[in-house]
């Protein structure tokens, strides 16, 4: 079982990836592989790194012989996924948008349908908009008929929607917690769903 972690952050060691980190300590608690991809080096390669619908169906030109199609290719193995944002403005990063716009080949192969998602934010203040964020990232994985993850049982408890913290992340102790709890039910339910998913 394959667990990947998404960092939308433009920092490769922040916030975000702290919660990420956490998160997939959680899904190795269920015996997962996990994998971590910073976006923004993988946007850093493309001479584009915006979609700019340069197909329509896509063709996937943009990820041809590169560390996008990489990514791609381990997104299309993938279990489960985890998407973690840093707060801009009261939404995902640009560059978590960027990339995620590039996904339209893995949505015309529904590679990631049935895939169960969950979604991580960290802001600078407590209720700094973290849930209207994780609202987004559900909405990307949602046009990919992915499968979100949310609460659990009451001692289970990731957070209604998925896991905030506020920075500095390491000293959150609640945020952690909760994004461990998030990816040990992602990779639960990648156990769960894994029919679903070869059938489609």
């Amino acid at each position: 079982m394959l667990v990947v972690a998404l960092n939308g952050s433009p920092q490769k060691k922040g916030n975000t990836s702290t919660l990420l980190e956490a998160a997939l300590e959680g899904a190795r608690r269920q015996k997962a592989r996990t994998e971590l991809v910073h976006i923004s080096e993988i946007l850093k390669d493309l001479k584009v790194p915006f979609c700019n619908q340069c197909s329509t169906p896509c063709e996937g030109a943009c990820s041809k012989d590169n560390r996008l199609g990489e990514v791609f290719d381990l997104l299309r193995k993938a279990d489960g996924l985890l998407i973690g944002s840093p707060v801009y403005f009261g939404t995902v990063s640009g560059q978590l948008k960027a990339f995620w716009d590039k996904t339209r080949i893995l949505r015309k192969e529904k590679a990631l349908l049935n895939v169960p998602g969950g979604a991580l934010s960290v802001g600078a203040a407590r209720f700094g908009g973290q849930e209207n964020t994780l609202n987004a990232i559900f909405q990307m994985m949602l046009v990919q008929g992915m499968t979100v993850v949310g609460d659990g049982f009451y001692l289970e408890d990731c957070g209604h929607f998925g896991s905030c913290a506020q920075k500095p992340a390491e000293e959150d102790t609640k945020g952690l917690e909760r994004a461990r709890i998030l990816g040990q039910r992602v990779a639960e339910s990648a156990v769960t769903l894994s029919d679903l998913r070869h059938r489609s």
